[in-house]
């Protein structure tokens, strides 16, 4: 019979290639002129995010950004945290700090 088979027999085994500096070659660097943020305040805002969308008084949030909840509020007279819109200002593509905790649930 021989020997046993292995997947990497069919597969070929591939390693990752580190780029300068130690970097994987899927990471992507930051912007020029952008400093890389702390895991600690990433997390903090993101935080603070989670408990916008948790706060009720704001409205519902499904179906619409962060920042188009905010304004929502803000134009109802109900003075949403000035932090949340600073947050969402400084991370404008980012889809975590974009969307509400619930943005992959169905309608």
């Amino acid at each position: 019979m021989g020997r046993k088979r292995l997947i990497t027999d069919s597969y070929p085994v591939v390693k990752r290639r580190e780029g300068p500096a130690g970097h994987c070659a899927g990471e992507l660097a930051p912007e020029l002129g952008e400093e890389p943020q702390s895991p600690i305040k990433e997390e903090a805002e993101l935080e603070l995010l989670r408990q916008f969308d948790l706060a009720w008084q704001y409205g519902p949030c499904t179906g619409i950004t962060r920042l188009q909840r905010w304004h929502r509020a803000e134009q109802m007279g109900l003075e949403p945290p000035p932090e949340v819109r600073q947050v969402l200002k400084t991370h404008p593509g980012d889809p975590r700090f974009q969307f509400s905790l619930w943005h992959l649930y169905p309608l």
